[in-house]
């Protein structure tokens, strides 16, 4: 709209400027017409009114006076030449001949006869103006050609130009209160067509396939915006059929690992034990002396696998239950150093530049955060001569940041990509859930856990939690 407004504006200026161009154009030819036929007139007056014979020798005395005459009623001056081109007359005085021709170039008298109503008009110019010379053939009584008349013509359209600039000065105020309308006006209906589109590139943005997404309602909408917005609606019920079937297919393979994994576990302890019991079923003999020793060692035998199975369930138990998060104020350097305390090892170290970092979590959970990963720094050390672990506890504006660095044997970079996920581990026993288990309770809390290590200089574990 804007645009249309702009192109008419210059369109409606051009012609404006083009039409008073050829009005002015046409003012003057005409005028200059009007001109040479009322200065004939009064030639042929003259010519009636003279005792001179009406030739071309008695041009000169019978325009003698009668020329100025003419001149002052017509207000404009003119000039008299006889067939060859010779000035006869002017009605000019004399000290203001010099600009005039005393003789007609040779293309003027061809141009004028070639004519056919024996006129020409040329443009020429004087002390740098532009005017009109306009010849025309002076008749005798008889219509008999005796003279020739010169009628230069001055157009002047300095009244035509002031017109045209107030024109174009109010013709350019209306187009820019149009202008002014037409962009108060597009806005408004651009704002009430993009509207609906505006909603559906909001619903868009906001479409997740991990939540429930509402669908677009929209009163009355056009044609092809109730389109767009069926086939949306259509998209987020189809979304959330394939997110059921998603969840679901996931929840049925993660009961399927875990089934696997628990059977694996389970079966380790076992076999040792069907042996112990069918060992001991072959060998034992009531009258042997040392039958009641034998008994005791079979029992602690199978005491022992006992609890390793009861050790596996509470891991997974452990992995499985994560109860609800109970926030709690607390000092996070001191639940961290209380932490440390059922480690006996002589090379655990704590530092913290700071007595006191207060944040908001779960008390239970942090402790297992900071075990899990001392635990796993002891078993990284065993083959460390001079082994080392250090924990630290420091403030980083909103966060708190927990480090468990030990210079143990490292991580190979095949394991990086793997070392969080469940039932992974590089070590000849255990279930692999203790990082999976730290990591899904500093992602509970928005936080951020990650590491960085070199094969036999050691490992570094940074947690970030927030503290509100």
């Amino acid at each position: 709209m804007i645009l249309l407004v702009v192109i008419a504006s210059i369109l409606i200026a051009g012609v404006t400027i083009y039409q008073y161009r050829e009005q002015s154009k046409d003012y003057h030819q005409n005028r200059l017409e009007r001109k040479e036929e009322q200065i004939l007139q009064s030639i042929d007056y003259a010519f009636q009114e003279t005792t001179y014979p009406v030739t071309t020798e008695n041009l000169q005395h019978i325009f003698k006076n009668e020329i100025y005459k003419i001149a002052d009623v017509q207000n404009v001056n003119f000039n008299i030449y006889d067939l060859e081109g010779e000035l006869i007359k002017s009605s000019k005085r004399t000290f203001e001949l010099d600009s005039i021709s005393n003789c007609l170039d040779t293309h003027v008298l061809n141009r004028l006869l070639e004519s056919p109503d024996k006129r020409y008009v040329e443009e020429k110019s004087t002390a740098g103006a532009t005017y009109q010379a306009s010849y025309t053939y002076i008749n005798d009584l008889k219509f008999k050609p005796i003279g020739i008349m010169n009628l230069p013509y001055f157009e002047d359209n300095r009244f035509n130009n002031m017109e045209l600039r107030e024109f174009l000065w109010r013709l350019g105020g209306v187009y820019v209160l149009m202008l002014l309308a037409a962009i108060i006006l597009a806005y408004f209906i651009s704002k009430y067509i993009t509207r609906s589109l505006q909603t559906i590139s909001n619903k868009l943005t906001q479409t997740r396939l991990t939540k429930r997404n509402e669908k677009i309602t929209i009163e009355e909408p056009s044609e092809e915006i109730a389109k767009l917005v069926h086939s949306y609606n259509d998209m987020i019920d189809e979304l959330e059929l394939s997110a059921a079937k998603l969840a679901r297919s996931e929840r049925e393979q993660a009961w399927r690992e875990m089934a696997k994994q628990v059977a694996h576990e389970i079966k380790n302890p076992l076999t040792p034990m069907r042996l112990s019991v069918q060992s001991f079923e072959r060998k034992f003999n009531p009258n042997d002396p040392k039958a009641e020793t034998k008994v005791k060692e079979f029992s602690k035998t199978l005491v022992q696998q006992i609890d390793t199975m009861s050790n596996i369930a509470s891991a997974f138990s452990n992995f499985a239950d994560m109860p609800a998060q109970q926030k709690e104020t607390l000092n996070v350097v001191k639940v961290v150093k209380l932490s440390l305390d059922i480690f006996h090892e002589p090379y655990i170290h704590f530092i913290s530049d700071e007595d006191e970092i207060i944040a908001k979590l779960d008390r239970t959970q942090l402790i297992r955060v900071v075990t899990n990963l001392v635990k796993n720094a002891i078993q990284a050390v065993p083959e460390v001569e001079n082994p080392r672990i250090l924990v630290t506890v420091a403030s980083e504006g909103n966060q708190v940041k927990i480090s468990v660095a030990d210079n143990g044997i490292g991580i190979a970079d095949d394991f990086k990509d793997k070392i969080f996920e469940p039932k992974f581990t590089t070590k000849s026993s255990g279930m692999g859930l203790g990082l999976g288990m730290v990591r899904n309770i500093v992602e509970n809390y928005h936080g951020s856990i990650d590491f960085t290590s070199q094969i036999g200089k050691g490992t570094v574990f940074t947690v970030r939690f927030p503290k509100e």
